[in-house]
This record gives structure tokens, sequence and C-alpha cells, in this order.
């Protein structure tokens, strides 16, 4: 550019910075001050509600762990009960009147709140006791190996239960057996329609926020347990966040609006300062120059007006200069490509620039699509067909390992081995692909050789990256003695099944199993063979197994298998195939191989999702509930959820 253009441009520029600043406030203060504002205040309301569902959330476990002990005491106390002799006289009898007194002289002796004996067909022997009792346990009394009646017990009334759980969280609490209100700690509260997980209700003109969970009660009935907290206090923290952020929000505003005046100011000093220096230019005198002091746009446009009298020396150096940047700027990229995780899109990359770099014709990147597997193209930069140099240089690092170079018949290739890397174990140094160039005409330099090598070096670095990520991804999620995968897994892929079944109405099985008098088997043979155990089973499980469900190691010796699209029968039918197999197991005894071989069985509870209300945790309740009722009624044997 001449010098009066220069100038020109330089009057053009300032002429409408001043229009132009006033813009940049307006768009840069005011329009995003304006949708700040609002994303705070819409951040402000879901983070409180938010820390309100997760309050709720946190006294709702709470609320269930004080039923599992209500339970708990109720189970100890059925066990002894199921002992008692003179209740097991009375049972054999049949004589109800003599069964009645029986459970009346155990219901004043003990803590037990209320008792109820019920005979194979569901008819009730007796029932005594505190008629709201609730969360009982139940147990199967077995005489002379025939089940005789089953036990029902409870040591907690449903009022105790719900000031327990109100005193434990600072929540008030309501306990429903059916459609009627039994407990509750809100007066009033009898007819309110409470939520079946969570949600907000209204009770006596008063909004709540719940949350739910079912539990077993006497004789097949439910019980829905709720915790309930006020949502005037959130309402009044919303209101509260939100004239913070304002007031601040504000202050910010004012704040910009006297810098934005006090920077217009001293901006239009120097463009005086700039249109002076102009005006002097255009009369010719060249001597004088513009003041670069600072750091601003300002100072790197005078500079730019100073360096239009300096010698073309000056500018071969920059030219020197620019081509060391360049040279480092693939440096930088070289190192990038070792940072990368996505395989064929940095090949792509590493050839792209490879053949940029050393100015050649083509280029290709060959991998392996598994170990042992042929080499084959992933990507190829480049127009017309391969030189037979191209050739050469690759088959000559297949066979040496190390980076080479072929001249033949006047055409000249580079190749460099991209190997398997640590996280193939001992074939760390397979030769897993290769990167190869190519040209026609001119031999490639030694810088060039250099600059190649280095690139595809880096490659080879991020290629054993990509397969050392893709390992810890896999060892993160499988459990390391059965292959199957983790608990961890295990509840990402139930919480997206879910999901998935409520989104497309989609059925969704679970089936859990347990191997029976595992501890045994523990205690007897020792560990090891528990774990080769472990491991037979989960064979079978996973050759049960479809492509698109999840088996996993819930735990211990508890085993799970995710089933999408899958309903209540098939869920049944595949644990009824994976019980039959594990029956069938013949596992020879570890050290002693005269013993007879080791069977095993297993227990196994099915479940599956029954409408769009249900949840993770109900899910997996229901099949654990099925599990434990298997264990019960025998082992060795399927029960599916009702």
């Amino acid at each position: 550019m001449s010098t009066r253009g220069f100038i020109g441009d330089l009057r053009d520029r300032l002429s409408s910075f001043r229009t132009r600043l006033r813009l940049f406030f307006v768009l840069i203060v005011i329009v995003p001050m304006v949708a700040v504002t609002f994303i705070v205040f819409r951040l402000i309301a879901e983070s409180e509600n938010g820390q309100a569902d997760a309050r709720v959330a946190a006294r709702q476990e709470a609320a269930i762990g004080l039923y599992y002990d209500a339970r708990g005491g109720a189970d100890r106390l059925a066990a002894r009960l199921g002992r008692d002799p003179q209740l097991a006289r009375a049972l054999r009898s049949a004589d109800r009147t003599e069964i009645r007194r029986v459970a009346q002289r155990l219901l004043a002796t003990t803590e037990a709140k209320r008792i109820v004996l019920t005979d194979d067909a569901d008819t009730t022997l007796a029932d005594v006791g505190d008629p709201l009792a609730s969360f009982p346990a139940t147990r199967s009394l077995v005489a002379d190996g025939t089940p005789v009646a089953d036990l029902q017990v409870s040591v907690e009334t449903a009022q105790a239960y719900a000031r327990l759980v109100a005193r434990t969280t600072r929540m008030e609490t309501i306990v429903r057996r059916g459609d009627r209100t039994i407990a509750s700690t809100i007066p009033n509260a009898t007819q309110a329609a409470l939520p079946t997980h969570t949600g907000e209700v209204a009770i006596a003109g008063r909004g709540y926020r719940a949350a739910s969970f079912d539990a077993p009660g006497f004789l097949g009935e439910r019980i829905r347990v709720s915790v309930l907290e006020p949502t005037a206090a959130t309402d009044d923290d919303i209101r509260d966040g939100r004239l913070v952020a304002g007031l601040v929000l504000l202050g910010f505003f004012l704040l910009a609006l006297v810098s934005a005046i006090v920077v217009s100011r001293s901006l239009n000093r120097q463009i005086e300062d700039f249109l002076g220096a102009a005006r002097r230019l255009g009369a010719g005198d060249f001597s004088a120059e513009v003041d670069t002091r600072g750091r601003d746009q300002f100072a790197q446009l005078g500079e730019e007006f100073n360096k239009m009298s300096r010698e073309l020396e000056g500018r071969l150096q920059e030219l020197g200069q620019e081509r060391l940047r360049m040279e480092l700027s693939l440096r930088r990229i070289g190192e990038t490509f070792a940072s990368s995780l996505d395989r064929d899109g940095l090949l792509e990359i590493v050839v792209r620039t490879a053949v940029d770099a050393v100015d050649a014709q083509g280029g290709q990147a060959l991998m392996q699509t598994h170990p042992g597997g042929e080499r084959r193209p992933v990507a190829t930069v480049g127009g017309g067909s391969r030189n037979p140099a191209a050739e050469e240089a690759e088959r000559r690092v297949v066979a040496v390992g190390e980076p080479s170079f072929a001249d033949v018949d006047g055409g000249h290739a580079l190749a460099h081995p991209l190997r398997a890397g640590p996280a193939a174990g001992p074939d760390a140094d397979v030769i897993a692909g290769l990167i190869s160039v190519w040209r026609a005409g001119r031999p490639f330099s030694h810088r060039e050789r250099e600059l190649f090598h280095y690139l595809a070096g880096q490659a080879a670095v991020s290629v054993e990256n990509v397969g050392l990520h893709e390992t810890v991804e896999r060892q993160a999620v499988t459990d390391e003695l059965t292959g199957l995968s983790n608990r961890r897994r295990f509840q990402e892929t139930m919480v997206a099944e879910v999901e998935r079944s409520k989104r497309f109405g989609q059925d969704l099985g679970l089936v859990m199993l347990d191997i029976d008098d595992f501890k045994a088997v523990n205690d007897t043979y020792g560990h090891q063979q528990g774990d080769v155990v472990l491991r037979e089973v989960a064979k079978i499980l996973r050759a049960s197994s479809r492509e698109i469900d999840e088996p996993a190691r819930y735990g211990g010796e508890e085993l799970a298998v995710v089933l999408p699209g899958t309903d209540l029968e098939g869920a049944h039918n595949l644990a009824e195939r994976v019980r039959e197999g594990i029956a069938a197991l013949r596992l020879p005894i570890l050290g002693d191989e005269a013993a007879a071989p080791l069977r095993v069985t297993a227990s196994f509870g099915a479940a599956a999702l029954t409408d769009a209300t249900g949840d993770v945790r109900a899910l997996i309740a229901a099949a654990d509930e099925a599990l434990y009722q298997a264990k019960r009624a025998g082992k060795n044997r399927t029960v599916s959820a009702p």
C-alpha cells in the first residue's frame, strides 16, 4: 500500500470509530446484560428447586433406612416366634381358638405390635394386635417338613414410624394403607393426593414437595410412605437470590457505563493524535513518526505506519522469522497429534500435514482392524496411483520395524511404523500399521525426512495413547474376575434403559441371581474355588444373553442381567435357562482331582417395567424381592415379581 493510500485509509477508519464504539457498547454490554439477567434468574430458580429436590430425596433415603430398621426388627422377632413350641403345637392341631390364644400370649410377652397367621389358602387363622401396625416381616412356618402357616409380625405402628421419620428428617410424614391415611404429622391430610414417587402436592391450602416409596403390608396390602417439605421456603430463597443477583448486575452495569465513558474520552484523544500525524504525513513530512507507546491497537497501527519507511533487509528478516514460525507451528501440530483420541481422524490429519510439509504428491496410513489382521488403508491423500518406491518403503518398514525410505525408477517414498503399544500387552512391539508419503522426480531432503519422521512419530505416540485410553475405558466398566460389566456400568445401563423404555413404550426386563450357599463353597474349598464358580456361572450368563443385553456382577455372588425389549415372561424364561445351565455344571475341585465334582445352584428373581411411572429403584427392588422369595421357597428356582 502507498503512503497516500495508507493515510486515506487511516482517516476513513478514525472518522467512523466513534459510531462503532457506541455500537460496541450496546452489543457487548447492554445486550449481554439483558441475556445474563434472564439466565441468572432462571438458574437461581432451577438451583433452588434442585437443592430442594435433593433434600427431599435424601430425607426419603433416611425414611427408607428407618423402614428397613423396622423391617429388620420384625424379621428377627418372626424368627423367634417361629420357634415357639406352643405355637407349633397349636398349628399342628389346626385349632383356631388355640392359635389365637397363643398369638395373644406372644403379643403380650414380646415387642410385637401385630401378629397375623394365615394358612396355605390365605385364610386368616389369627390376627391380633394394633390394626395400624405396619412394615411386617413374613416367615413361612414348617412342621415335619410341611408348610403349615405363614407368620406376619410387625414391631412398629404407623404413627410411631411417622413421628420417628419426622423427628429424624425434620420433614412432614404421611403413611397410607391403600387409599386410607393411617398416620400423618400434618393435620387434615386424610384426602391429600400423594405422588407415586416425587412431585408437588397441596394439603390443607399449603404446597409441599413430596417423595414417596411403597412397602409391603399385612395380608398383601401395600403401604405408601411420603416425606414432604413446604414449597414456601424454596420460593423465598428464589426471591432473595434474584434480588441479590439483580443488585450485583445493576452495579456491574453502572461500572461498565462509567468505564465506557472514561475509555471513550481516552480514545478520542488518541484519535486526534493520529489525525494530526496523518495531516503532517499528507503534507510530505516523513521525518515525523507516530507515537507507539502502549499495547493497544492504536499502538499497533502506529507501528505498522512506521514500518513503511524501514529498509528491505528488515522485510527479508521477517520472512526468515516467518519460516521459523511455520516450522514451530508444524511441531505444535505434531504435539497435538500425540494428545488426540480419534485414531482415524488423527491419521487423516497426520497424512495431510505430512504431505503438505514435505511437498509430497500423495500419502496414506495403513492400520490393522484387529490383532494379526491385514493392514488396510484408513487415510489416503493425493491423486493418482502410488509409485513402486512407496510399496518398497512400506515393505522395508514391515520387515525391519524401523523408519525407511526408498528410491525406485525415479520415484521416492518415506515410511514410518505404527506399533501396537502397551495396550496390546505382549504384542506391544508388533507393527500394527504405518504411514507413508511419496512423490516423483525430486528426492526427499534430509530436513524433509526428519520432519516427516517427527510427525509420524508423534502420530505413533497418539495411536498408542488411543489404545491405552480404550483399554482404560473398558476396564473402568468391567468386573475383573468375571469379565461381566461391573456395578457402575450396570447402574448406568439401568438408568438409560428405563428412560428409553418410558420414552418409546418398550418392555424392560431384569433378572437377578444369587449363587446358593456360596459362602459354604468358600469356607469348604477356599476362595480360589469360589472364584472358579463365579467365572463359570458368569460364562453361562453371558452365553445365554443377547448382544443387546447387559449381564453384570451386581456384588459378591449376586449377578444380574438387563433385558431391553423383554417382558416379564421373557425374563422368567431366560432365568430358567441360566438356572438349568448352572445346575448342570460339574466343577473339578482345585488341588484334589480325585474328589467328586462340585455342583452349584442359583436362585433367581425376575421383574419387568410395568408402566411409564416405574423407575430404576422400583425395578431393582422388585427383582430383589422376587429373588428373596426364591431363596425362602427352597433355592434353585425362579420367582417372578407380581
